[in-house]
C-alpha cells in the first residue's frame, strides 16, 4: 500500500463505516422514541401506506360506536318509559274493575275516577319526556332509531318507532277515558287489557332491537380492538430488541471513532521517512 499524505484510505474506510453506524443509530433512538418501527412513508412505504389505510377503518369503527351507543341509550330510555306505561296500565285496570261493582257507592266510585284520571294522564306525562337527544321513540309520530354498524356507514340498524301515547297505536285507552260508571268502567277494563297486549308486543320489539344493538356494540368493539393489534404487528418496535440494537451500535460507535482516530494518524507515519 503506497504512503500518501493526500489521500487517506484508511480514514475514509472507518468514516463510511461510522456513518453507517450513526445512521442506524438514529434510526434506533426514533424507533425508542416513538416506539413505532415504521413511523412514516419513508421508513417503509408499503407497510406505512398499509397501517394508514387500517387506522382510517378504526377512525371510521369510532364514529360507529358512537352511533351505537347513542342508540342504545335512546331505546333504553324508550324502554324505561315502555315498562313504566305498562306497570300504570296495570294499576289502570285494578282501578276499572273495582269500579265495575255496581254496588259501588257514588263516594268510592268519585274517588277510584280520580285516581284513574291521574294514573292515565301520567301516561302521557311519561311518553312526552321519553326523549334522549331530541329522539322520542314513544310519542306519537316518534322517531325510528337508526344506527351505523360499519367504517362506511353504508350499513344499518333500524328499531321502529312504539306510540305508546293515550289513543295511540298501542295504548287504546283515550285522554278522556273514565270509570265514572259501571258501563264506562267496563270499556275501560277491555281497552285496557288490549293496551296492556299491545304494549307488551311494542316492548318485545324494542328489547329485540335492543339486543341487537348491544350484540353490533360487541362486534365492533371487537373488530376494532383486533385492528388495533394488527396495525401494532406492523408498525410497533420491539422494545426489548431495539435496546439491545442500541447497546451493539453505542459500542459500534465508539470502534468506530477509535478506527478513525487510527487511521487519521496512519500519515504521520511518512515522516518518518525523513528523519
Amino acid at each position: 500500500m503506497a504512503f500518501s499524505v493526500n489521500t487517506n484510505a484508511g480514514a475514509l474506510f472507518a468514516l463510511q463505516n461510522l456513518n453507517k453506524t450513526s445512521s442506524q443509530l438514529s434510526t434506533v433512538q426514533s424507533r425508542i422514541n416513538t416506539g413505532l418501527k415504521v413511523a412514516s412513508a419513508k421508513d417503509d412505504a408499503a407497510t406505512f401506506a398499509i397501517a394508514q389505510t387500517l387506522r382510517g377503518d378504526v377512525s371510521g369503527l369510532n364514529a360507529v360506536k358512537s352511533s351505537l351507543d347513542r342508540s342504545q341509550s335512546t331505546i333504553d330510555v324508550a324502554i324505561a318509559a315502555g315498562e313504566a306505561v305498562s306497570d300504570l296500565l296495570i294499576q289502570l285496570k285494578e282501578k276499572a274493575v273495582a269500579a265495575k261493582d255496581a254496588g259501588l257507592d257514588s263516594a268510592s266510585r268519585t274517588s277510584l275516577n280520580n285516581d284513574f284520571g291521574q294514573l292515565r294522564d301520567q301516561i302521557t306525562s311519561i311518553v312526552t319526556n321519553a326523549e334522549f337527544n331530541g329522539t322520542n321513540v314513544v310519542k306519537s309520530g316518534g322517531d325510528a332509531i337508526t344506527a351505523i354498524t360499519n367504517d362506511t356507514g353504508s350499513n344499518t340498524i333500524t328499531v321502529a318507532a312504539q306510540d305508546l301515547s293515550l289513543g295511540g297505536g298501542n295504548v287504546t285507552i283515550t285522554a278522556t277515558q273514565s270509570i265514572g260508571t259501571s258501563t264506562t268502567a267496563a270499556a275501560a277494563v277491555t281497552a285496557i287489557e288490549t293496551s296492556i297486549a299491545n304494549v307488551n308486543t311494542a316492548l318485545s320489539e324494542l328489547g329485540s332491537g335492543a339486543n341487537r344493538l348491544e350484540l353490533q356494540g360487541n362486534f365492533v368493539n371487537q373488530l376494532s380492538d383486533a385492528i388495533e393489534v394488527g396495525i401494532g404487528n406492523l408498525v410497533d418496535a420491539d422494545l426489548a430488541s431495539e435496546s439491545a440494537n442500541l447497546q451493539a451500535l453505542q459500542v459500534k460507535q465508539q470502534l468506530g471513532l477509535q478506527a478513525l482516530s487510527i487511521a487519521n494518524q496512519a500519515p504521520s507515519t511518512v515522516l518518518g521517512l525523513f528523519r
